[in-house]
């Protein structure tokens, strides 16, 4: 089987694990959340309206791979969070997110399990553009710590 971030746990671990390189991705995607927490953060809604897929895909894949995500940020809030969520929410004038005021839980995302979402999709292709901005930008940045050039990035979104 041929090794991408779509298969590869410890290579989307590698890169999730990089702070730096996520602080440069989230700089050069300018992809926009609700600060909440000093942390950008998504609804499962904003995520699948980002990737262009189903709400139940996004479900789907939290299901499928929910300790990988735990682990990388994805939470459920509910209680005085999710208060505290609701109100971020109308502060930032976000018409296009629909947080019902019977709603007694959320699923959020923070940028990291976003892009762990995004490594993970095989459905969208925002996610597979997604996929190779962050390989680029992943590569250019342990590049720049370490000095060295960039030789190639293969079209299928791998590290060679």
């Amino acid at each position: 089987m041929k090794k991408d971030l779509t298969n590869s746990n410890i290579d989307r671990q590698n890169i999730l694990n990089n702070r730096y390189a996520i602080d440069e991705i989230q700089k050069a995607t300018n992809i926009i959340g609700i600060n909440f927490e000093e942390k950008v953060r998504f609804t499962k809604e904003m995520v699948a309206d980002f990737f262009e897929v189903d709400i139940r895909t996004i479900e789907r894949y939290v299901a499928d791979f929910s300790d990988e995500l735990k682990q990388n940020g994805y939470e459920i809030i509910k209680g005085k969070r999710l208060k505290q969520f609701k109100e971020q929410i109308k502060e930032s004038n976000a018409p296009d997110i629909n947080v019902g005021s019977k709603t007694t839980q959320l699923a959020i995302f923070d940028f990291r399990s976003f892009l762990n979402i995004g490594m993970l999709l095989v459905e969208s292709e925002n996610a597979r553009v997604l996929r190779q901005a962050i390989l680029d930008i992943v590569i250019d940045t342990i590049n720049q710590k370490t000095g060295g050039a960039t030789k190639y990035i293969n079209r299928q979104g791998t590290i060679t």
